[in-house]
Formats: structure tokens, sequence, C-alpha cells
């Protein structure tokens, strides 16, 4: 059992009807009173669903909690877990073209949601620090959900995902970095390359990694490459999108 991430629940309305999602949670090391801590939604892929409120924090959340990184980038982590058999963002990961988004989010994003506001309402979070990440299946739910609240965020890194290409003008002033395999079978790499290709059309100015002979793992370079990380905390909400 990992002892560093915090054990917490939240509750949503699910078809009219309460429902519970659990989620882990990472505080900064050393805390300084009066001093505001970003915040870092990981989404995780599909392999690490269930129940257990553990399988989710594999990766970049186990990771962040390494002595030596969490005292580089001290922050809060909320790691919440999608349910067996179901999904952050209701796509086929394995299909090339994308599908409309949805008219409402599925009730995993939005305990997700509801996990990151407990946090912002109960800890000293800064508001314009607030960073947005998920791999594989959570790299599609780190795209809808970036696009779905564009203004919430101060940037975001989707690993091997896609999104609704009809949605990129609501990205255009969000900073993305966006990173695929280039030998990815299970995630086509077409996916990523369509939607950083539509934001760049719809006027923005997203970064894209393409790791040549990698396949499905690219979460593994790119999360432990320090320049993603050190380029995702240094991003800060733009002042133009905090009340939109």
């Amino acid at each position: 059992m990992n002892t560093v991430y915090e054990e917490h629940s939240v509750s949503v309305l699910e078809h009219g009807e309460p429902a519970r999602f659990r989620y882990r949670l990472l505080r900064p090391a050393q805390s300084e009173p009066g001093k505001t801590y970003p915040l870092l939604l990981f989404l995780h892929g599909a392999g690490e669903r269930g129940s257990d409120n553990l399988a989710q924090i594999k990766y970049l959340p186990t990771w962040l909690a390494e002595p030596e990184l969490r005292d580089r980038y001290p922050c809060f982590v909320v790691a919440p877990q999608c349910r067996a058999d179901h999904r952050w963002a209701p796509f086929d990961w394995s299909d090339k073209k994308s599908s409309p988004l949805a008219i409402e989010p599925t009730g995993d994003l939005a305990a997700a949601v509801a996990a990151v506001d407990a946090v912002v309402a109960a800890e000293p979070i800064d508001p314009d620090r607030i960073y947005l990440t998920g791999l594989s299946m959570g790299g599609y739910g780190a795209w809808e959900l970036a696009a779905r609240t564009p203004h919430r965020f101060a940037a975001v890194a989707p690993i091997c995902g896609g999104g609704d290409e009809a949605q990129a003008a609501k990205l255009v002033g969000l900073p993305i970095w966006c990173f695929h395999g280039g030998d990815d079978k299970v995630v086509p790499v077409e996916r990523s390359r369509s939607m950083v290709a539509a934001v760049k059309a719809a006027g923005g100015m997203p970064k894209y990694t393409e790791l040549p002979g990698v396949g499905h793992d690219s979460w593994t370079p790119a999360y432990r490459n320090s320049d993603l990380l050190d380029w995702l905390f240094r991003q800060r909400r733009l002042a133009a999108t905090r009340d939109e």
C-alpha cells in the first residue's frame, strides 16, 4: 500500500442517483503557511481501471512521489480512478478517426472534475497553476476535459490520446504539449497528429513530440523527460481566461 497518497472519495449524480468515486491525493512534502501550490490532475489509462483506489497511481503519480521529484515540483496531485469497463471519454481509442464530443461528460470524467473541485476548496491551491495530463485512455480524457473547460487549466499534456478536432478553436489559448509513439499499435498516432494540426489551423501553437520507434508506452519517455515537467510547472493561466 502506498501511504504517501491519501485515500479520498467524491460523489456525483449519475442518471439522477448519487455515485461514489474514489481518488488519491498527494500533498507537497512540506508546505509553507500562506503559500499556495499547483495542482496536477492525472488521468490514467485503461489498464488501471477498477475499484482498488491504488492502480491509478502507477507511472506519473508514483514518479512524482519520489523524493527528488517531490522536492523539485512541490504540488498537489489528484489521481481519480475510472471504474472497470468505463471510460473518461466515450471514444474507441483504436479508431483512426474521431467522434463528436458528447453533450455531457461521462460520469467518471465528471467525478474527476469533482475531485479537483473538492481539493481546490479545501487546500491552498494556486488557481492559476492547475495542470491536466493523461495517458492513452487518459490522453483522450485530457483532450476532452481541456475542450470542455479550457479556462480551468494553465496547461495540458495529452499522451498518446486523441479528441474531437471540431473543438480545436477552444484550445487555441491553452498551452499544450502532446506526445505520441510513432509505432503505437494501440492508439493510432494519427489521433495526436490530427488534434495538433487542428489546433494549429485554428491559430494555436501546441507543442508536439512524436517518438520514432516507440510503441504504445510513450508515457515513460514523456514523463521521464524533465523538459516536459519543467515546461508544465512553469505555465500559468492567462488572466484573460479566468472568467470565461
